[in-house]
């Protein structure tokens, strides 16, 4: 029997510590299908944000004594999975977030692949390996030289990122399939000794005087500074000034937040961080697996440093399997995990149909923001340091659990017109904003972001006061 959305918010609910009685005070509307799809990407949004905001209402809870109404509807939940289609700015629509040689493609053998281009040094990395010009048809007649596993191994190898489409089943057969199957949704981990530490300041949000640092790109691990955020925290983003970055999905995701730039190749930039960890909450990472920890703030590293933190990390394949340190996007993941091919059987056609939405990216923000606060929740009661671990793979194989929509593809496919009513303006130094409104309500403390984004590196790297 297919599990309500109450049932599937129950169950994310336990995989994150939380007591059941708290669940008494959420209140879901709306039905599927929300998006057309045949997956329920609907559900996955109104929980994994229900769940979310609940964590939020109990960190207020904690600190005030007080319970507040939570309520999420699926239609604006769902909405809000793709909210970067919807941002406008001064009107106009955001410039393209894909390069043009991004997508699909049909190999020797028949099979099909999926490259990710929109970094200058993927893209640049593919050219070179195909040894062709940077067009879409030289892209494509390079590629029909190659078998797909082939050339997605040696992408691989190359520190690329394409992927292969696979069924559902060669993926759940897959040596890396396989080793997610072993593994939780999320995993909070206790990882070092500390006095429990009460949330201090006055608790006007739930995570009023909660300081973030946000170490990401991109949307999953951006969504979930965004959501912190809403919430109250303090998050200051931190980026590299030479790192690449796509400005649409900064400024959707960069609401709420200040932003700076460290540059960890130096020893300054490390002291940088090394300053702003000590007076951390949360630090949020999403570059590659090895990445941040090569300049030395792996998990113990922090929890040396600071203890109390909690250190949450994303990664695209998971923490275990061969496929662990492998470079990897929602679109990536969608079709190296069958969820492509899925939705194509369900559609009727042979080419890789990817979801109505970055599903895997917007509901994996969601899973680190609820693990952030559990975390923070279990340090003020038992203190610690912690360490929460999301996957785009395992979000994806938890979409896959809960089941399908018969005729869901003939789902609602809303245009901007048809979510004005979801929608807020506010002015930023880009122009004037018109974005989605966050999903998750609190009654007695409405989430929302109360600084517009800003451009990469606009702040000084310092915490502010106030």
């Amino acid at each position: 029997m297919t599990a309500t959305v109450a049932e599937i918010l129950a169950d994310l609910w336990q995989v994150a510590g939380g007591h059941a009685r708290a669940l008494d005070d959420v209140v879901l509307t709306g039905a599927e299908p929300a998006l057309a799809s045949s997956f329920r990407v609907g559900a996955a949004a109104q929980a994994s944000i229900a769940a979310a905001t609940l964590a939020a209402a109990e960190l207020w809870r904690l600190r005030t004594g007080r319970r507040q109404r939570v309520s999420v509807d699926m239609r604006h939940a769902a909405v809000e999975f793709r909210s970067e289609r919807y941002l406008r700015v001064a009107g106009r629509p955001a410039t393209e977030l894909w390069d043009k040689i991004a997508g699909t493609y049909r190999c020797a053998d028949g099979r099909w692949v999926r490259l990710h281009t929109n970094f200058p040094h993927h893209r640049d990395g593919v050219l070179a390996l195909l040894g062709c010009a940077y067009d879409r048809a030289a892209v494509a007649q390079a590629l029909a030289g190659w078998q797909a596993e082939a050339f997605e191994q040696a992408a691989a190898e190359a520190g690329l990122v394409v992927a292969m489409m696979r069924s559902p089943a060669e993926w759940d057969a897959h040596p890396q399939g396989r080793a997610l199957a072993d593994l939780p949704l999320m995993r909070i981990e206790r990882i070092g000794e500390a006095p429990a530490r009460d949330l201090v300041g006055d608790p006007g949000q739930p995570l009023s005087g909660v300081r973030v640092l946000d170490l990401t790109r991109i949307i999953a691990g951006p969504v979930c500074g965004r959501t912190l955020a809403a919430h109250g925290a303090d998050v200051l983003l931190i980026s590299g000034p030479h790192l690449p970055s796509v400005e649409p999905l900064v400024i959707d995701t960069g609401r709420g937040k200040r932003a700076a730039h460290i540059d960890l190749r130096t020893p300054d930039g490390k002291d940088a961080l090394r300053a702003l960890v000590r007076e951390a909450d949360v630090f949020v990472q999403g570059y590659r697996p090895g990445a941040i920890a090569g300049h030395g703030f792996d998990p113990a590293a922090l929890a040396a440093l600071r203890p109390g933190i909690v250190c949450v990390t994303l990664s695209a394949y998971g923490e275990a399997g061969p496929w662990a340190v492998r470079r990897g996007f929602d679109s990536l993941v969608q079709t190296a995990s069958g969820i492509n091919h899925a939705e194509a059987e369900a559609a009727g056609v042979t080419e890789p149909r990817p979801l109505p939405c970055q599903a895997l990216d917007h509901a994996s923000g969601y899973l680190l923001a609820l693990g952030a606060m559990m975390a923070l929740l279990r340090r003020a009661r038992e203190g610690g340091s912690w360490h929460v671990r999301v996957s785009l793979a395992q979000t994806g194989r938890w979409l896959r659990q809960l089941g399908r929509l018969d005729g869901g593809l003939a789902g609602p496919d809303p245009g901007l017109e048809d979510v004005r009513d979801l929608l807020e303006e506010s002015d930023s130094t880009f122009g004037r904003l018109t974005a989605v409104r966050h999903a998750g309500q609190l009654s007695r403390t409405p989430p929302g972001w109360r600084r517009p984004p800003v451009p990469l590196g606009a702040h000084p790297p310092t915490w502010q006061d106030t």
